[in-house]
């Protein structure tokens, strides 16, 4: 049975230029109820205090108004609540937006209808964001590219406040290319209106949307499908002389030139291109660096013993070779990214140091088993045996503090680790599934 969404996507994929002017209807009780039940029970409550258990059994009670407010375009939406998380290897951190639980709820049914258009648009450059794609795949495509393709410099860009910049009225001229419904376009402006409550203070949204949200992502996502990717394909590629390969997750993108000069010209009419929609690149984390297979001939030409490094979502590339000798892309976790890792298993192995072992071992088998699933990438194995090795001494040290006469020797140690296993290194995606991950 074809569903509402999927005769929308097939719309949307057969009339490239058509708007969708009745779309609101898609957005139904029983699809927030779904959107409702797929948000973790633990989940931040926002500015409202409402949990989300508590929003499961008063569903019945906010719905239905929630519902006839978008259709009579008088939905009013919250204030997102801001809370802050560390930023990887620095002191300074990184704010978050936390939505109500209800709204969070109809931001992602929302997301959902748009997405089934905005999918047939999307480029196959763009990653985060997006149904069935991930991190993953985007170091897969850019290794494909680096390894297999005409690549000799790369581009490392970082947007400077990218979330905090986007301008309201360039983003609704990009949803309305696509979108003529006058009821989800007056949600979408009302969301990005919304004030941001910060230490019980109201502040006003003028640009920007809230990093943290399912509908920040799908808008980001679109915002930079119009700023970046169709200028990139449909204006940039044609004018280069060399090879030029764009990879992007959300806000971070690189991307690979065969010649050097053809990077030079595009560097600099980025940065026109980015002015123009209140966006610019963060000088200290841009940087044009020679990469791939001759880069390693051309180091030692200009006195340096390897070629510079290049860093995205949390890995570093480097230039290596296989064991036949040919030119290979390396991956390791990226040193800031490790830190923190180490660091985020020291603090759990801290607080929970009292508790039985059995519970220990659970909880900290479940934080590794998530770190070897985003890390565990072929080459990156030296790095998931560094975590593990921390976590075995660290762990011994934490019993050991258990009480003054705690002290566990290493035979003991290891006899209770056969009872109760750490989880092993384990590399979840070797050269061939990395391989058949890439989306070129």
């Amino acid at each position: 049975m074809v569903t509402g969404l999927e005769r929308i996507a097939a719309k949307a994929r057969s009339e490239p230029k058509l708007r969708f002017t009745s779309l609101a209807h898609h957005v139904t009780r029983e699809r927030v109820w779904a959107n409702l039940n797929q948000i973790p029970n633990n989940s931040a409550p926002g500015c409202d205090g409402q949990t989300v258990p508590q929003a499961k059994e008063d569903f019945d009670v906010w719905i239905e108004p929630m519902l006839q407010s978008v259709h009579r375009k008088g939905y009013r939406a919250p204030p997102i609540r801001r809370a802050y998380i560390p930023k990887p290897g620095k002191q300074e951190k990184r704010p978050l937006g936390v939505p109500c639980v209800s709204d969070r709820a109809l931001q992602r049914s929302t997301a959902q209808v748009l997405s089934a258009i905005y999918e047939q648009d999307f480029v196959s450059c763009s990653f985060g964001g997006r149904p069935g794609l991930g991190a993953h795949n985007a170091l897969a495509t850019l290794n494909e590219f680096i390894a297999g393709r005409k690549v000799g410099w790369v581009l490392e860009a970082d947007l400077k406040n990218f979330f905090g910049s986007l301008d309201h009225g360039w983003l609704l001229r990009f949803v309305e290319h696509r979108v003529g419904d006058p009821r989800l376009v007056s949600l979408i402006r009302r969301w990005l209106k919304a004030g941001v409550l910060e230490d019980g203070e109201l502040h006003v949204n003028d640009e920007g949307t809230p990093q943290g949200s399912s509908i920040s992502v799908l808008l980001s996502n679109l915002y930079l499908h119009y700023v970046l990717d169709l200028w990139f394909e449909q204006v940039v590629k044609p004018r280069l002389k060399g090879e030029a390969y764009l990879v992007r997750y959300i806000d971070d993108f690189v991307v690979c030139f065969q010649y050097r000069a053809d990077a030079l010209r595009m560097q600099n009419a980025l940065r026109k291109r980015l002015g123009k929609f209140a966006l610019e690149l963060e000088p200290t984390k841009t940087k044009l660096v020679e990469f791939g297979r001759f880069a390693q001939r051309h180091a030692h030409k200009r006195g340096r013993k390897r070629p510079e490094t290049i860093y995205f979502l949390g890995f570093t590339l480097y230039c290596t070779q296989n064991q036949k000798g040919n030119f290979k892309v390396g991956l390791r976790t990226e040193k800031s990214r490790l830190q923190r890792s180490l660091s985020r298993l020291r603090d759990l192995m801290r607080r929970m140091r009292h508790l039985p072992v059995r519970e220990q071992v659970i909880n900290l088998n479940r934080v590794l088993r998530g770190h070897y699933a985003y890390y565990g990438i072929a080459g990156n194995l030296r790095a998931l045996q560094k975590v593990h090795r921390f976590v075995e001494r660290y762990w011994r040290k934490m019993l050991c503090s258990r009480s003054r006469k705690g002290h566990i020797r290493w035979e003991v140690f290891h006899r209770l680790k056969e009872r109760f296993p750490l989880q092993r290194p384990r590399l979840l995606i070797p050269y061939r599934k990395l391989q058949s991950l890439a989306v070129l």
